[in-house]
């Protein structure tokens, strides 16, 4: 199943040169782990809710053994605090949903948990 590492980083004005360096050498710390880019900083945006004044990154990778694998590696650690000495955020390593997900079938399973914990 796929897995997700996704950023909630605060943008700003001028990137020091830590971060383009780090910019510059994630990519050979992601490809041992099959990681890859789906959303990377602040694109074009259309926020339909809310707000979103944050710089978005998604990093999709083949599981989440692999997204734990590349975050806890020697080479990400070490080229880590090249961002986080200078741009806040969040981060989150999740997994995905597998391709045949049908949405139905969890609204059916939680209707059923919300039924039997209101019956107990």
């Amino acid at each position: 199943m796929p897995a997700y590492a996704i950023g909630n980083l605060r943008p700003l004005t001028h990137l020091p040169e830590d971060v383009l360096i780090y910019i510059e050498r994630i990519q050979a710390t992601l490809d041992p782990f099959g990681g890859r880019f789906l959303v990377h900083g602040a694109p074009e945006r259309d926020v339909r809710e809310g707000t979103w004044p944050d710089a978005l990154v998604i990093i999709a990778f083949p599981s989440l053994a692999d997204a734990r694998a590349w975050y806890d590696s020697c080479a990400y650690q070490e080229l880590l605090p090249l961002r986080t000495r200078h741009i806040d955020g969040d981060i989150l390593l999740i997994d995905g949903v597998a391709p045949d997900y049908d949405p139905a079938v969890t609204a059916t399973a939680l209707r059923a948990a919300q039924a039997a914990s209101s019956s107990a």
